[in-house]
């Protein structure tokens, strides 16, 4: 029986199924023996000296079409992650650009990253809602970053045109030095 063994597994090798549904005809053992090649097995299964063996169980037919890996399932907590985080990352970056400003400390700007954490704010509108009721920045919070922004405007429009001054009058100097030089 132990040379059989050696010969389900070329006959499983061949049929291309698995060695326990490989069965062997008891009255031909001979034969089987004697095999060698895999053309061999492949005429003793046309024969019906070697059988295969029906599957057992419930066979899936079918490959399933739908994938169920970790990125295609979707449930309502994945959801209410991305929604909390879509939201603190749009409120974080507007305490930024305020404390940038100035318009708020850094108290109140620890105290509302914190309120943001706990989600308190639902959206911007809201949180800048709070900043007016609560009398944290005298005027609303937009219209003093438009003031500030504007009057940034200004200063750089200023700037531009010193800095422009200088380069020019450094050009001149340097073409009158040349000229000297000559």
């Amino acid at each position: 029986m132990a040379n059989l063994n050696k010969k389900k597994e070329l006959a499983a090798k061949t049929l291309k199924v698995g060695k326990n549904r490989i069965n062997f005809n008891q009255d031909n053992l001979s034969d089987i023996k004697e095999t060698i090649t895999r053309q061999d097995i492949k005429d003793l299964h046309a024969e019906g000296i070697i059988t295969i063996k029906p599957i057992k169980g419930r066979k899936k037919i079918k490959k399933r079409k739908t994938r169920r890996g970790p990125g295609k399932i979707k449930k309502t907590v994945n959801k209410r992650k991305q929604v909390y985080v879509k939201i603190t990352r749009k409120l974080r970056g507007y305490l930024s650009e305020l404390k940038k400003l100035g318009v708020i400390n850094n108290e109140l700007y620890n105290d509302l990253r914190k309120k943001i954490r706990m989600r308190v704010f639902r959206s911007k509108s809201h949180l800048k809602n709070y900043l007016e009721t609560h009398g944290e920045i005298g005027i609303k919070p937009h219209e003093l970053v438009q003031q500030i922004q504007k009057e940034q405007k200004g200063k750089s429009k200023k700037e531009t045109k010193t800095i422009k001054k200088a380069k020019s009058t450094k050009t001149k100097e340097k073409k009158k030095w040349k000229n000297k030089e000559n």
